[in-house]
């Protein structure tokens, strides 16, 4: 997923319910494309959340790097790991730690929204 820069792309319902998800995603907490999904009504579109994501304008406030794939590992970018990169930092910055195979301790690091 490479986000794009330039101008904004224009959003849909079905983006503006994903990006109202990924809003609410706390500090120190990760949720899963899936989770997204479901939370945004449209379970089995993990796909979609993703593609959502990958068109944010570089300058978007939102907390992107939040969303990670099912196994709790960044997912893999055709940007040469450049994004894979910020994402870990911007984690990182805020206290979730990778274990082995960097992955993310869904167990503790999952956000888990009241209903």
């Amino acid at each position: 997923m490479t986000r794009r820069a330039g101008p904004p792309a224009r959003r849909t319902d079905t983006h503006r319910r994903i990006y109202s998800v990924v809003s609410r995603i706390p500090r120190g907490r990760v949720a899963t494309y899936g989770q997204v999904a479901r939370l945004a009504g449209m379970p089995g579109q993990a796909r979609l959340v993703g593609y959502a994501l990958a068109i944010l304008p570089d300058q978007s406030r939102l907390p992107w790097h939040r969303v990670v794939n099912a196994k709790g590992e960044i997912s893999a970018r055709s940007d040469g790991g450049h994004m894979e990169v910020i994402q870990r930092l911007l984690l990182q910055r805020e206290r979730v730690r990778f274990g082995p195979h960097d992955r993310i301790r869904l167990a503790v690091y999952r956000w888990r929204p009241r209903s």
